[in-house]
């Protein structure tokens, strides 16, 4: 099976090929109803914490260490990094989050802290 994650602001319009929708910021999206945003599943608990997210405040200038600190959290969640995994096995997963900012944002770290850890395969393993 093919395991596939992607990532995608939760304001965009659901699409049929997001497979199960995953909210990973702590806050709910400003203006968006439950019907709207078509989440299937909110790990609020994965975001960051709300001193880290504080802090960031998305400065770009802060990104490399909003990175470092956040990869560190993460590794007190693995309850909920083996969620995410199991989803995977089902089928597409996308992370979606509510951030202006499309390359300075929890999603991009949390896909990317799966991939390193190898915690699913990543789309560049897949064989043709």
């Amino acid at each position: 099976m093919e395991y596939e994650l992607k990532i995608k602001r939760v304001y965009e319009e659901p699409e049929a090929n997001d497979g199960r929708r995953i909210l990973v910021d702590r806050l709910w999206p400003r203006g968006l109803t439950k019907e709207k945003a078509k989440v299937d599943l909110w790990l609020k608990d994965i975001a960051p914490s709300t001193e880290l997210r504080k802090w960031f405040g998305h400065d770009p200038e802060k990104w490399r260490s909003f990175r470092e600190r956040y990869q560190n959290e993460l590794k007190h969640h693995p309850d909920q990094l083996g969620l995410i995994n199991r989803e995977m096995k089902e089928g597409m997963v996308t992370l979606v989050y509510g951030a202006r900012d499309q390359v300075h944002n929890e999603a991009v770290v949390l896909k990317q802290f799966l991939e390193k850890n190898r915690l699913f395969p990543s789309t560049s393993d897949k064989e043709p």
